[in-house]
């Protein structure tokens, strides 16, 4: 099984990348799947294009940083719907100011794949359409670990 790790990354600390490479270890190692990290696959998108400093061009090149964010977003899209089998995503306060997770979701919903959200935000300020595109909420990790646990080593859900 192959998982995309959704979440933010424009906004969050070090892109989000703690989290990420926590749950990527925990994945292999206890259920035996592949995970595909978005700040992994935005390194090597930023090493082929030699654009490390491609956030200063946000404010000073605004095309040039669209056309290479461009890049990144149809990777993800590539990812979620052609190669990932299911999504996990956190979904936290980093979320709100992006874009990326909220359409990752949806298009993962679309392609009928499962969509395992950790919600670390209060229940009424969950976006309804994010809770209708989620296969199920979990309010922590310990808890999406023990239902992943269960679904894909026990054959339950």
């Amino acid at each position: 099984m192959i998982v995309y790790l959704s979440g933010a990354m424009e906004f969050a600390e070090n892109e989000g990348a703690e989290w990420r490479k926590n749950l990527t270890t925990w994945l292999e190692s206890e259920l035996g799947h592949t995970s595909i990290d978005p700040v992994v696959e935005s390194a090597k998108i930023v090493a082929e294009n030699n654009a490390y400093d491609y956030r200063d061009w946000k404010t000073n090149k605004p095309e040039k940083y669209a056309d290479f964010i461009r890049l990144c977003v149809l990777n993800d899209i590539n990812i979620v719907m052609n190669k990932a089998d299911y999504l996990i995503c956190l979904w936290d306060q980093n979320v709100m100011k992006g874009a990326g997770t909220h359409a990752e979701i949806t298009l993962a919903f679309m392609e009928q794949k499962p969509v395992y959200l950790v919600n670390m935000l209060s229940s009424k300020d969950l976006s309804g359409w994010i809770m209708a595109c989620s296969t199920k909420i979990f309010p922590n990790f310990s808890n999406l670990k023990k239902h992943l646990k269960r679904k894909y080593l026990n054959g339950g859900a």
